[in-house]
């Protein structure tokens, strides 16, 4: 089928609905639902068979969904309706959540409902369960709703009918004042509930020395108390912590409460009024443990990008890791993220966003390269969450790359102002894939799931399942691995093919080539990096659709990428 893709922005959900409709045979097309005569144009262009909505803010024009059947992902169980579905089954500490696809019709999230899935909520931020859990639902839900479609099934019914049971309730939009933090009436579980409804966007309103900020990224800060907001300690990463009405909670970033402000850490924002704060040991950001011959490395860094301080310290941590008696070194990163490479957060606070993204890209280059010459442990990067740009390429310098299935990679550079890339990307992926299925990488700029990450050689092995089975399965996996026989003569032929490779083309020449062009990007007379930059971190909304997504404006066919051939 032609499918349109309507949404907002190309968010998590966007993406692996992307992914999976076209690796089930579906000629996918992408735009975004900027204003209603845009959204009819691309429908007269596209002529889509069906359109999927997994992500609006908007109704969609009633002579567009009574001309071509439109399904709406609503990330809410069926009966709920309205704008913030799962900000407030957070807020209310409903037990499960749900997604629902239903039909567009004039009345909001009211229409026949083609599948449901529900899922227990855990304790989490909203991006956190969006990520995993509704993401999930919705992919499982939107193929079941498909299958109706092409089988000419129909609807299973409006809720309240026996396949459709009515388990959701309706909700207004969820505003700034209606889970603002009261430091003296709400308890830490309540004030933990209230920043992760509003987690990542728009952030939680709270009111700190006299002065509104917004605060994201929360949990307990055992043993510490205080005066009802009072912030009464700070965390060598970053965060600080603020006293509740029964104990205290840790702040790991906040902004201004300013359009456009930057998500910045919270030390970072507080300024002065953190200077004479006692330094009190919190979440740390880096973290390694041992089981076997496996030494695993964990990195939570906020929205999976990395300071060059976060980098030099992951650098650190994994030098050490090689020092251990071990055989196997695994880069775990988090939950939600692998890496999404350099952050750029940091770089367009600084007073010189050039000189800070040069500073940057140094630094993971650093630790890129230390992944990819590493000789004395089979080196591992194991993909339990998203990735993208540098951070793919990060991942793509270990030896072997495991990937979870439902994992989505963004392995390109392009759509952020031009940008070339560097982390050795022209080393490590036209080793992997191939010259050609590289350019073709790089060029389309468009995410890629698991399934075709294994077809190019990006990823060596996919597990399914959620992420606890996924790292049960995996240390099974290592433990196996690291007793292998074999391992000594892997890593020997490593080292004779690293020096095959250094006789052929060194790679400070990589590294050299990749700078040269991301010099222009940073301090060049083109400043399409900088805008785009801004654009992306200040969350402006898109103009237009890029062409790489809406195929159905370009007049170069759509080509999926083929496997290949050595492959």
């Amino acid at each position: 089928m032609r499918i349109l893709l309507l949404c907002h922005s190309f968010n998590s959900l966007s993406q692996r609905l992307h992914v999976d409709l076209r690796d089930a045979g579906h000629d996918v097309t992408v735009e975004f639902d900027i204003n209603d005569a845009v959204t009819r144009e691309a429908v007269g262009l596209a002529k889509p068979d069906l359109i999927i909505a997994p992500f609006l803010k908007r109704a969609v024009p009633k002579d567009v969904f009574e001309t071509v059947p439109t399904l709406i992902v609503h990330p809410g169980p069926p009966g709920d309706r309205g704008p913030s579905a799962l900000d407030w089954a957070i807020l209310h500490d409903d037990e499960n959540g749900g997604v629902t696809v239903l039909q567009a019709e004039e009345k909001l999230d009211g229409g026949p409902v083609w599948a449901w899935r529900t899922f227990p909520l855990r304790a989490a931020s909203k991006s956190s369960l969006y990520r995993h859990e509704v993401t999930t639902a919705a992919a499982s839900a939107v193929a079941e709703a498909l299958d109706r479609f092409k089988n000419g099934d129909g609807p299973l019914g409006r809720v309240g009918c026996p396949e459709v049971p009515l388990l959701g309730r309706e909700n207004p939009l969820c505003k700034l004042a209606d889970r603002a933090i009261d430091w003296a009436v709400d308890d830490t579980q309540t004030v933990l509930r209230k920043i992760q409804s509003a987690d990542g966007r728009p952030g939680c309103l709270a009111y700190i020395n006299d002065t509104s900020y917004r605060v994201f990224d929360a949990f307990v800060a055992e043993t510490l108390e205080g005066s009802p907001g009072t912030v009464v300690a700070k965390s060598p990463q970053g965060a600080t912590a603020i006293a509740t009405r029964d104990g205290a909670v840790w702040i790991g970033h906040m902004s201004q409460d300013a359009p456009r402000a930057v998500k910045l850490p919270a030390t970072d924002v507080l300024g002065d009024w953190c200077t004479d704060l006692a330094v009190q040991e919190a979440r740390q950001d880096i973290r390694y443990e041992e089981h076997g011959d496996v030494g695993y490395i964990y990195f939570n860094f906020q929205g999976g990008a990395v300071t060059p301080t976060q980098s030099k310290n992951l650098l650190r941590a994994y030098q050490e890791a090689c020092a251990r008696p071990t055989r196997i070194i695994c880069l775990m990163g988090s939950e939600d993220y692998w890496s999404n490479g350099i952050h750029l957060g940091w770089i367009e606070n600084a007073d010189s966003p050039a000189n800070a993204s040069w500073q940057a890209i140094n630094a993971i280059d650093d630790l890129a390269r230390e992944i990819i010459t590493t000789t004395s442990h089979l080196v591992v990067a194991a993909l339990r969450g998203n990735a993208g740009a540098g951070g793919v390429f990060l991942a793509l310098g270990a030896d072997k790359v495991i990937g979870r299935d439902g994992v989505i990679l963004n392995p390109h550079y392009k759509d952020m102002g031009n940008l070339y890339g560097s982390e050795y990307w022209s080393y490590v992926l036209p080793y992997r894939a191939g010259e050609e299925n590289a350019a073709r990488v790089m060029d389309m700029r468009l995410p890629v799931g698991m399934a075709e990450a294994h077809e190019l050689g990006l990823v060596d092995d996919v597990f399914a399942g959620d992420v606890q089975s996924f790292d049960e399965y995996l240390i099974e996996h290592l433990n196996g691995l690291a007793a292998d026989d074999g391992l000594e003569d892997a890593l020997s032929e490593k080292c004779k093919r690293l020096e095959r490779d250094e006789a052929e083309k060194p790679l400070d020449d990589y590294r050299a080539e990749e700078l040269e062009r991301m010099n222009l990007n940073f301090y060049g007379f083109d400043p399409s990096y900088h805008v785009a930059r801004y654009n992306f971190i200040c969350r402006v909304p898109k103009s237009r659709t890029p062409s790489s997504l809406a195929h159905h404006r370009s007049s170069h066919p759509f080509v999926l990428v083929r496997k290949r051939e050595n492959a």
